[in-house]
């Protein structure tokens, strides 16, 4: 097997010295270029297995090279090296196609993380569909799932942060972890958290891990949930349930690749990707501030769409054969049938509840049916709240008038809380989290402020 070679673009000698004395160490042959004129010369007349640039060079920058690769050399992973703290110049790369980046002054132990990484990517790059066809599957083979089979394909190569979004029941663990099946880090942990599931108050032990004593019941030194993902891929579901506290130490966890332990002095490197998915519309929750605006743009570097099953209604006869046949194995049964009025049925239903409302669809009906036979009887459908919405106008009722929906009056409380839940939001911002001067700021009493941050889901 050939030694890999890396590339390492940057107009500071001790610097190429550094990186060049680490990766040789890790068996690596590497050559390296002061500009972008000299690297472009020698990407045109050799192969490389991995490119690493400065951001800052005398006659360009690490985005223009990354632009001129996506072009002439799309194939190989580019890396690039930013200064400390510059998160917006990383966040443009990685939308431009970088693999990775890394920021000075350089942590050896992150950059060869990195580069190993790259190296295994590049390894696999002789069949890109094997991890795919070897991992957890998307069913369906309309238009909709093969675009994003193409998606989950690209995005796989890079480190870059993936926000999934699509409704509920729609399958975005399951994208996850394709995109982690058909990563370099595929070998290495998925570990899917529900933000939504964790109460507050123990949100930062799960997720960063605690030492012994530093709070009460902390009886044992335990790894949080993000270091147990090391080397692999940490899918935060449900981000936009994250508490604004957890927000800000989650964007630091992405900035530094580092995390700290409750009770812990000193800070560790990590090695993580970071898959987030959701629900809900967080650019609303940003407007409303409810979600941070910095942390939005930092896991939303590449987004991930998955379409609702009734904008794939042509996969749903797949979909009804696989899980019909997976539920019977389950069940130590033989598969059964599924009748043509059934089918009729399956196929002209809303699926509010999307691929998981049509799995327990075919449960209850396989616990019904008789004879082998699933029949529209069986399938017990419920009228969709979603039947008609996109032709319907909000709150029209069947003789057309426009009359207020059944929910009006709830729908009008939490609107009026999602204008109190921003106004002490930026309060506690403008304050520093100071609840006192927040309150006082906002004419209320401590303990009344405090009551509403408890009610209204705030910290």
């Amino acid at each position: 097997m050939a030694t890999p070679q890396i590339l390492v673009v940057d107009d500071e000698p001790d610097l190429v010295e550094l990186i060049c004395l680490t990766l040789s160490r890790m068996q690596l042959a590497t050559q390296s270029a002061g500009d972008v004129a000299g690297a472009k010369q020698l990407l045109k007349s050799q192969r490389f297995d991995l490119c690493l640039t400065d951001m800052r060079l005398p006659d360009g920058d690490g985005l223009e090279l990354l632009e001129w690769l996506a072009t002439n050399n799309p194939g190989l992973p580019c890396a690039v090296i930013t200064a400390h703290g510059n998160v917006e110049s990383a966040v443009r790369a990685l939308k431009l196609g970088a693999f990775d980046f890394v920021s000075k002054p350089l942590d050896l132990g992150v950059l060869r993380k990195l580069v190993a990484s790259a190296i295994k990517l590049a390894a696999n790059d002789d069949d890109p569909g094997a991890t795919l066809r070897r991992g957890p599957m998307l069913i369906g083979r309309g238009p909709a799932m093969e675009r994003l089979r193409e998606m989950i394909q690209k995005v796989a190569r890079s480190q870059a942060p993936v926000h999934i979004f699509g409704e509920s029941g729609t399958g975005k663990e399951l994208v996850a972890r394709m995109i982690h099946t058909a990563s370099s880090r595929a070998d290495e942990p998925f570990v899917a958290v529900n933000c939504g599931a964790i109460p507050n108050e123990l949100m930062e032990s799960e997720l960063f891990g605690h030492k012994r004593g530093s709070f009460t019941g902390a009886v044992a030194d335990k790894p949080g949930l993000i270091a147990s993902a090391e080397g692999g891929t940490l899918f935060l579901d449900e981000v936009a349930d994250l508490p604004l506290h957890m927000q800000v130490k989650l964007l630091r966890v992405i900035q530094e690749k580092t995390v700290r332990p409750v009770g812990e002095a000193r800070e560790q490197s990590i090695d993580v990707r970071i898959l987030s998915a959701t629900h809900k519309d967080l650019a609303e929750l940003v407007r409303l501030g409810r979600f941070r605006e910095d942390l939005y743009y930092r896991i939303n570097v590449i987004d991930l769409r998955v379409p609702p099953l009734r904008e794939r209604r042509e996969d749903i006869p797949d979909l009804i054969e696989t899980i019909v046949r997976r539920l019977s194995r389950r069940l130590g049964v033989e598969p059964a049938k599924v009748s043509a009025a059934a089918l009729q049925a399956l196929g002209g239903y809303a699926f509010p509840g999307n691929v998981r409302e049509l799995e327990n669809t075919l449960e209850r009906a396989l616990a019904l049916c008789t004879d082998g036979t699933i029949e529209a009887s069986d399938l017990q459908l419920r009228p969709s709240p979603l039947a008609g919405a996109a032709t319907a106008s909000p709150g029209a009722t069947s003789s057309g008038t426009n009359a207020p929906a059944s929910g009006g009056n709830h729908a009008l409380g939490d609107q009026l809380e999602e204008v109190e839940r921003a106004a002490i939001i930026k309060a506690l911002e403008q304050t520093r989290y100071n609840k006192t001067a927040a309150a006082k700021l906002l004419g209320m009493t401590f303990r009344a402020l405090r009551y509403r941050i408890q009610k209204l889901g705030i910290e």
